[in-house]
């Protein structure tokens, strides 16, 4: 960490309390439960196994309930042992912990596995009506969902096979990728910084250290760049290698499965959007024109427009997503405040403290907490309201339990989305110079673009990679330098000029590995909050209400049911339009503000 000086958030203290999960890594309770549930296992096994195709309603209502109480437990486990690492991955502990949540959560997963697979084996018509009986109504989408894998579900000794090599295979891998960025150190002016820190001076108003911040980055990146190719080639063979076990047409078939969408309503969202990459070229021209650059470089696409961007307190962004959660709805206010209240938030930076934010549902039975590493930035604030968003989702969805509490990653996005979109509102509402309107609105729509078009190219580029790495074999640092640059030279086009050092920063990107075809749920996200805002806009009466119901109905109906009692039709080829022409629309307020200025 830097010896010189730092202007103080407010944030550096604001360390989550674990105690609601367990009060330390040797607390006697973690090991009583690690114990409990190999127990729970072997009883559950032994009751049931053999026994599934017999099952009526109560007896299938009976078997559900404990089958949920041993997915609480193990994600009790793995949540706490998480959480505590992503604090300090440095730490061996820590590490040591997640390892043995992970082989304990595969032994477990491998006891229960007779159970998925004894009931897809069921003939549909009895499996049928056990969905649609009074008595399994509350399990009703979870048991018409996991049917969907009926075609993709291998015998009960090879799904034994596949959770146990899991362990040492793709979760080990993964960790080595967190691990090896949250140990990795960048240069930068004479200090040694984590790469959540330099990352954060591209959103500099200074444009000389944006352009050292960057060449600081992909110089470390190089350096690992060998590293990170072996990660990558080796966790998409280990995918492709899933993928024709289990039968899946392609690379991204089974995350729509999971995201209960079919791939045609993908293909519409990402050709929706690939389509309309003319509003990112003349968004980059309006913002190359504000800035008064010839030319705008990659470092240069999130600088902020005014010289000077005031920074933010820890007190002051929690005073503002409060304020603009309770506006929206007291429940939404009073449930967010339990967050700050409580510690249940994370927000200090700090060494070996790994990059990014999340907000991790942990278990019904407990709570969510919210991870992030909080800076003083305008986009912290709105950091802070997108986990938030997530939190309050996550915190009331817990009743609908452990087996339907969460939602596909398609609709998970939407709370986040639409609680940052609650607090750039505010921020407008209350500005009167011009000015401070145009930078904050330039910076809205940077984050939108970021989190719409630039996600789908990343869409694009994996794509590229998962069938370079099925059709032609392993690939090179330089392969996959040049499919990101290729998929990176579309979206931009001329408005931004790529450096050849950008060609390397596919390599810190984690969602390629532990979430792959994740991406382009942000869009989908994104597109579907613009959708819901302008609903929101027009029918304020009774909003509010019907939102947050959507948010306690959790995962427990089709993601289209859920939105579509608020008014909306998601599987209408157009209706991503809709969201692409409101952005359009920010870019036109953009333009006119900026003449108004001149």
């Amino acid at each position: 960490m830097s010896d010189k000086v730092k202007e103080k958030t407010g944030a550096e203290n604001v360390r989550w309390d674990l105690s609601d999960l367990y009060n330390s890594i040797d607390d006697p309770a973690l090991e009583n439960d690690k114990k409990k549930v190999a127990e729970q296992a072997e009883e559950f096994a032994s009751t049931y196994k053999g026994n599934v195709a017999d099952l009526d309603e109560e007896s299938m209502k009976q078997a559900l309930q404990d089958y949920e109480e041993l997915i609480e437990t193990i994600g009790k486990i793995g949540s706490y042992a998480h959480l505590i690492w992503s604090t300090n991955t440095n730490k061996a502990e820590y590490g040591k912990l997640m390892q043995e949540a992970n082989e304990l959560s595969s032994e477990i997963h491998q006891k229960l596995v007779f159970f998925d697979v004894e009931w897809l084996a069921v003939d549909d018509e009895k499996a049928r009506k056990l969905i649609e009986s009074d008595e399994l109504e509350k399990y009703k989408h979870y048991l018409e969902t996991s049917r969907q894998y009926k075609d993709h579900v291998l015998s009960e000794k090879e799904e034994q096979i596949l959770s146990a090599k899991k362990v040492t295979g793709r979760s080990a891998w993964n960790r080595y990728f967190d691990e090896t960025m949250g140990a990795a150190r960048f240069e930068l002016d004479g200090e040694e910084l984590t790469q959540q820190e330099v990352l954060s001076k591209l959103h500099e108003p200074d444009r000389d250290l944006r352009k050292r911040a960057h060449a600081s980055l992909t110089e470390t990146f190089g350096d690992h760049s060998r590293t990170m190719t072996f990660i990558f080639n080796t966790l998409l063979a280990d995918k492709h290698t899933d993928d024709k076990l289990r039968g899946y047409d392609s690379w991204i078939s089974s995350r729509n499965l999971a995201n209960e969408i079919d791939d045609k309503t993908v293909d519409v969202l990402i050709n929706s959007v690939t389509d309309s990459y003319n509003l990112v070229h003349r968004f980059y021209d309006l913002k190359r024109s504000l800035l008064g650059y010839d030319k705008l470089y990659d470092y240069d696409r999130y600088a902020p427009l005014l010289e000077s961007e005031k920074k933010i307190s820890w007190n002051e962004a929690r005073e503002m997503v409060m304020d603009s959660y309770t506006d929206f709805h007291p429940e939404m206010g009073t449930v967010t405040g339990k967050f700050f209240d409580n510690n249940w938030i994370d927000a200090a930076m700090k060494p070996g403290k790994r990059g990014g934010a999340y907000s991790a549902s942990t278990v019904p039975s407990v709570h969510p907490y919210v991870f992030m590493n909080f800076d003083g930035k305008v986009r912290d604030v709105q950091t802070l309201a997108h986990e938030l968003g997530h939190g309050v989702h996550q915190y009331l969805s817990r009743e609908q339990g452990a087996l339907q509490a969460d939602t596909p990653l398609t609709t998970a996005e939407t709370a986040s989305v639409f609680g940052e979109m609650l607090v750039f509102q505010k921020l407008m509402g209350e500005l009167d110079d011009p000015k401070e309107k145009l930078a904050l609105l330039i910076g809205k729509i940077d984050d939108t673009i970021a989190t719409v078009f630039r996600q789908v190219s990343m869409n694009r580029f994996e794509h590229a990679i998962h069938t370079h790495r099925r059709e032609k074999g392993e690939l090179t640092t330089e392969d996959f330098s040049t499919l990101w640059r290729e998929t990176q030279e579309a979206v931009y086009g001329d408005s931004v000029t790529l450096t050849e050092e950008y060609n390397l920063w596919w390599s810190y990107i984690p969602h390629f590995l532990h979430t792959p075809g994740y991406v382009y749920a942000y869009a989908f996200g994104e597109l579907l909050v613009l959708a819901l805002y302008q609903q929101y806009r027009r029918s304020k009466n009774g909003f509010s209400d019907k939102y947050i119901e959507m948010l306690r109905a959790g995962g427990s109906d089709w993601p289209e049911n859920i939105v579509g009692n608020l008014g909306l039709d998601i599987t209408q080829p157009d209706f991503w339009d809709n969201g692409l022409t409101a952005i359009e629309e920010m870019i036109k307020q953009a333009e006119e503000l900026a003449k108004k200025i001149n």
